[in-house]
């Protein structure tokens, strides 16, 4: 399949926005979300000082940790490429104005949520890390990069031929809506149990890791209980697919999605009895995002697909 430029710039800021949820999940992980405590600069400067020494006299040698800043200052760097990369979709979607209109409109409404994203994140340093604002910068996140795999299908669909039975194809649109909408569930639940962790750890600064879920409570474990909701739908939805001869798209496409419940539900568990481990909380995260994009662009596929009206 030849690609046009608009394509391959769209995959690629598809994927360097789900790379950003990754980067902001480490973020969030390493406690360096003040690592750099002013926006949009950092410590009163462009590019970050080297040494305690060099802050300007307004910032407080004991906020300098360099780890914690570069974290913080990379994560930001990359959301500039990432808007830049918008910028250049949205310019490049103009080729579909009035071909398909709703391209460059979707375009144009993702790079106005980007810019509004930015400001937001000035907001979540400015209100030193507002547990509020740090979900809604993350969910704005999840708006942002569905928007972009719309966008992206869109584009794509004219060079997708896919066909169903009509039995099939309405049960497979049923099958995935329930799960989109289980995946979001569990998705806002874990924005909460992430919450109420931020909570636990500014109250207990000294307590060990393997102790913050403890803390949590109720949340956590509804959080636990629903995530086998969601895994029941995952093994039913992979044997619906083993036994009806989908195309080769909608198949893998679904095989994805299913591997990616089978890893969540792996990491949640190390989460809950391996005391906490950060690259397991990022991974978390960042698959809570593909699971999400993953769902979405399955349901694009199915409602795209062509029913046809023969008995499966």
């Amino acid at each position: 399949m030849k690609l046009n430029t608009f394509q391959k710039t769209a995959l690629v800021t598809v994927f360097a926005t789900l790379f950003l949820i990754f980067v902001g999940g480490l973020v969030r992980s390493a406690g360096a979300g003040l690592g750099c405590p002013d926006w949009p600069k950092c410590f009163g400067t462009w590019i970050p000082p080297t040494h305690a020494g060099d802050l300007p006299d307004s910032f407080d040698p004991s906020q300098f940790n360099a780890t914690k800043m570069w974290i913080e200052y990379i994560n930001r760097l990359i959301g500039v490429v990432i808007g830049l990369l918008i910028i250049a979709t949205t310019l490049l979607s103009l080729r579909y104005r009035k071909t398909k209109p709703i391209i460059t409109l979707s375009s144009v409404a993702t790079l106005l949520l980007v810019i509004f994203q930015g400001w937001l994140g000035g907001q979540v340093v400015r209100s030193a890390l507002d547990e509020w604002l740090i979900t809604l910068h993350m969910l704005l996140a999840m708006v942002i990069v569905n928007l972009l795999i719309f966008v992206t299908f869109k584009a794509f669909s004219d060079q997708l031929s896919l066909e169903l039975t009509k039995d099939v194809r309405k049960l497979l649109l049923i099958i995935t809506s329930v799960m989109l909408a289980a995946a979001l569930i569990q998705m806002g639940i874990g924005t909460q149990v992430r919450e109420a962790i931020d909570a636990v750890v500014k109250a207990n600064p000294d307590l060990p890791r393997a102790q913050w879920l403890e803390k949590v409570g109720f949340i956590d474990h509804l959080h636990r209980s629903t995530s086998w909701s969601l895994l029941i739908l995952g093994v039913y939805f992979f044997s619906f697919i083993n036994k009806f001869k989908l195309p080769i798209t909608l198949r893998k496409t679904g095989y994805g999605v299913f591997l990616v419940i089978i890893l969540q539900v792996l990491l949640g568990v190390g989460l809950a009895y391996m005391g906490m481990p950060a690259a397991f909380q990022v991974l978390h995260l960042t698959f809570a995002a593909v699971l999400v994009c993953g769902l979405m662009l399955m349901l694009y596929l199915v409602i795209h697909t062509r029913a046809l009206d023969i008995e499966a």
